[in-house]
């Protein structure tokens, strides 16, 4: 089974907790795991081969950098290791106090919104050589200046 479809059945059965896959060098996660890790610490989402669900990875040494800021957050969270029939390794639980719902609404609201502002960028960008460019460029700074 690969992993993308053994963190789906996983993500079933633990919909709420960041699940953390070790693979080689890395760790990962996907889907709303990877919203709030891309939203907690600006790290990239990546879509995992045109399914529209995204991953976000990090390398092994910043683990007890990240669990250390989602602990303090209060967002439960399992580490995998993949290499050993998907054992859980490591887990934190804050039970009835778990923020993951709260943050990922956050995460979500901050990616889609963040998502808009490169495709605006990206538009301006497409047309900087058009000779109306000052004129579009005016009209959107005065609205972003707007009190």
């Amino acid at each position: 089974m690969s992993v993308i479809k053994m963190a789906e059945t996983i993500k079933e059965i633990h919909p709420h907790v960041i699940i953390f896959y070790e693979i080689g060098a890395f760790y990962y996660t996907y889907g709303k795991d990877a919203y709030i890790l891309s939203y907690l610490f600006n790290y990239k989402l990546r879509e995992v081969s045109n399914s529209n669900l995204y991953s976000c990875a990090f390398p092994k040494k910043f683990i007890n950098r990240i669990k250390s800021k989602i602990e303090h957050y209060k967002i439960d969270y399992l580490v995998i290791d993949t290499r050993n029939n998907y054992e859980v390794f490591d887990k934190f639980e804050n039970g009835n106090l778990n923020n993951y719902c709260k943050i990922f609404e956050k995460a979500h609201k901050y990616i889609k919104c963040k998502r808009k502002i490169e495709i605006i960028s990206k538009k301006l960008v497409s047309i900087i050589e058009n000779d109306n460019f000052s004129e579009k460029i005016k009209k959107v700074e005065a609205i972003i200046n707007e009190k």
